[in-house]
């Protein structure tokens, strides 16, 4: 009879899955928009990938070894980590800035907080609001697929929008944003490449729909009502869903199993209120995108959104 019966405290959930093969499988998963981007915008947006992603792992090992934890890179977060960051760094960006946005992923947005599981805000994004806050001219200067050279690919849609360039929008059709023939970020560009990552993901139970269904739905309603030329029921939900980093951060960012919240309920509530801080930020605040701030806003109220969304005990009376 021995080891028929095993004592642990709880939760009691029975998996397969581990840390480093959840972790691998995403990077796994996140490789068609690496591909893609790669493809799209030439050979700087791979040299920008291997150095954000190199600086993440070696950012990790400094601090294992001087805070004497175990060398633990083969789990894969810090390569996500510097995977994700480059994904969200305009291609022709110099190399210095995934260096120094992976090192502040990994340094503040994760180990200061004691590492892999304690960090409350997603890395990356942290990394990526650093970036942003520091060297905005960089992080919103763009280029364009480098077989078109116009100024509709130059730039993002979302930033022709908000500009009021509708007349150059007429020349970019849903096709485009769908395959990434746009401006934009090396791996938020191809949807269709996403997408495939993200069905893998779905299928094998590493994500539920619940956060990224959610949370794309309510930007295409707030958009539909509230984001058109007019200012009220003119708005374009698939233009606004497409276009910018939406995709990306809904399915692989969003998601992330640390800072997001622990039931389907909580995880609804968190969808939803990414989807209306990401519309409040494109509508009315001056930067044209509000994916990587809406995220990371939704990160701090995770706590507070764990504990009216848990459960109750078994017998529990108020």
């Amino acid at each position: 009879m021995d080891g028929s019966l095993v004592v642990s405290i709880a939760p009691h959930i029975r998996s397969e899955a581990s840390t480093r093969k959840v972790m691998w499988s995403v990077i796994a998963a996140l490789i068609p928009a690496g591909a893609a981007g790669v493809f799209i915008f030439g050979l700087n947006s791979l040299l920008v990938i291997i150095a954000s992603v190199f600086a993440a792992v070696l950012t990790e090992v400094v601090f294992c070894v001087a805070r004497k934890k175990e060398i633990a890179i083969m789990d894969g977060s810090a390569i996500m980590t510097g995977l994700l960051l480059a994904y969200n760094i305009p291609p022709q960006s110099p190399l210095w800035m995934p260096i120094v946005g992976s090192c502040f992923a990994i340094a503040i947005g994760k180990q200061i907080f004691g590492g892999l599981g304690h960090n409350i805000f997603n890395p990356a994004l942290v990394g990526r609001a650093f970036l942003m806050l520091s060297w905005p001219v960089y992080m919103t200067t763009w280029q364009n697929p480098r077989w078109q050279a116009d100024a509709v690919t130059s730039a993002t849609p979302l930033n022709l929008f908000k500009e009021g360039h509708f007349e150059l929008l007429k020349n970019v059709s849903t096709w485009d944003l769908f395959i990434g023939n746009r401006g934009g970020c090396i791996g938020e560009v191809c949807v269709v490449a996403l997408l495939i990552g993200a069905a893998y993901l779905l299928l094998k139970g590493y994500i539920t729909w619940h956060i990224p269904v959610t949370y794309i739905l309510t930007v295409a309603l707030t958009s539909w009502l509230f984001n058109g030329r007019s200012g009220f029921f003119t708005g374009d939900a698939l233009f606004f869903v497409l276009s910018g980093g939406l995709i990306l951060g809904a399915f692989f960012m969003a998601t992330d199993y640390v800072t997001s919240p622990l039931t389907a309920k909580g995880r609804i509530v968190f969808g939803v209120g990414c989807g209306l801080l990401t519309f409040a930020i494109r509508r009315f605040a001056g930067y044209p995108e509000g994916v990587s701030y809406a995220i990371l806003i939704m990160n701090a109220a995770v706590p507070l959104i764990d504990r009216y969304t848990y459960p109750k005990w078994l017998g529990w009376k108020k």
